[in-house]
């Protein structure tokens, strides 16, 4: 196992190399995250400012901000690019070099995708938590849902590679792969619950979602962060969830992989 780990190994430090050759990038989507964070937080700020103690949802001003806030900055670290590369690469033809090498094409670009989550959560998601704690009030999480809140997360950042991975092998069918992903992004940030917490959803609505693999990337990690569930049952329940959708979805980006390759069709080979 530790073997055939190493292969992919290269993968993971050639994006980190990549990556510090266009520094300022970060910045660029540092400032971009802050400024949609600002939008999002102070007019549900402003929603709620009247509302004393807790108002629709069950929230607080305090609960609310930090929902969206970090919100924003899981959708930072879920945006690791594997969709646009896996796309252009089947694209243009280069893909097909991966069928001589002795690696799995989807485990090669989970590796290649880690150094984009981890600088994103450094040089982006770091600086705007930062900078918002310093402008507005947030809630503080207990030790234990913290610790929840980071095994989540790492399963969301995984939930997120495979809908990435999906969607960019979506190239396969289409050689113009722009809408798919535009769409994605909606479907995503919707029913995830970045745009709207699933607890201020209608009935059915919020039934729908809580179904979907989506919420596993932001509604579940930050319903934990806030301790928003009833014991420990419910919150074993929303990690287990979250288990098997990464599960699930790794398996069919698998097998789609293997069908695939054999109908690999690129323009211009």
């Amino acid at each position: 196992m530790t073997a055939r780990l190493r292969r992919y190994t290269p993968f993971a430090t050639s994006g980190l190399q990549s990556l510090l050759q266009y520094r300022s990038m970060f910045a660029m989507t540092a400032m971009t995250a802050a400024a949609g964070a600002a939008v999002t937080v102070f007019l549900w700020r402003a929603v709620y400012a009247g509302t004393p103690g807790r108002g629709p949802g069950g929230f607080t001003v305090e609960d609310i901000t930090t929902y969206l806030l970090v919100a924003q900055i899981l959708q930072v670290l879920h945006t690791n690019r594997v969709d646009d590369e896996v796309a252009a690469e089947v694209y243009r033809g280069d893909v097909a070099v991966m069928l001589v090498r002795p690696v799995s094409y989807p485990v090669m670009r989970f590796f290649a995708c880690l150094p984009v989550v981890g600088a994103n959560a450094v040089l982006v998601g770091l600086p705007v938590l930062g900078l918002f704690t310093l402008l507005v009030p947030l809630t503080a999480p207990r030790p234990a849902d913290l610790l929840l809140f980071t095994v989540s997360t790492v399963l969301s950042v995984l939930l997120a590679f495979c809908v990435n991975l999906l969607t960019g092998m979506t190239g396969f069918l289409t050689t113009n792969t722009w809408g798919v992903r535009m769409v994605k992004q909606s479907v995503v940030a919707f029913f995830a619950g970045q745009l709207v917490p699933l607890a201020l959803m209608p009935g059915p609505l919020a039934a729908l979602a809580k179904a979907l693999p989506f919420r596993g990337m932001i509604d579940s990690p930050l319903t934990l962060l806030l301790g928003r569930y009833d014991g420990w049952a419910e919150a074993a329940g929303l990690v287990a969830q979250q288990l098997a959708w990464a599960v699930g979805l790794s398996l069919l980006c698998a097998a789609l992989w293997r069908t695939a390759l054999g109908r690999l069709e690129v323009l211009g080979g």
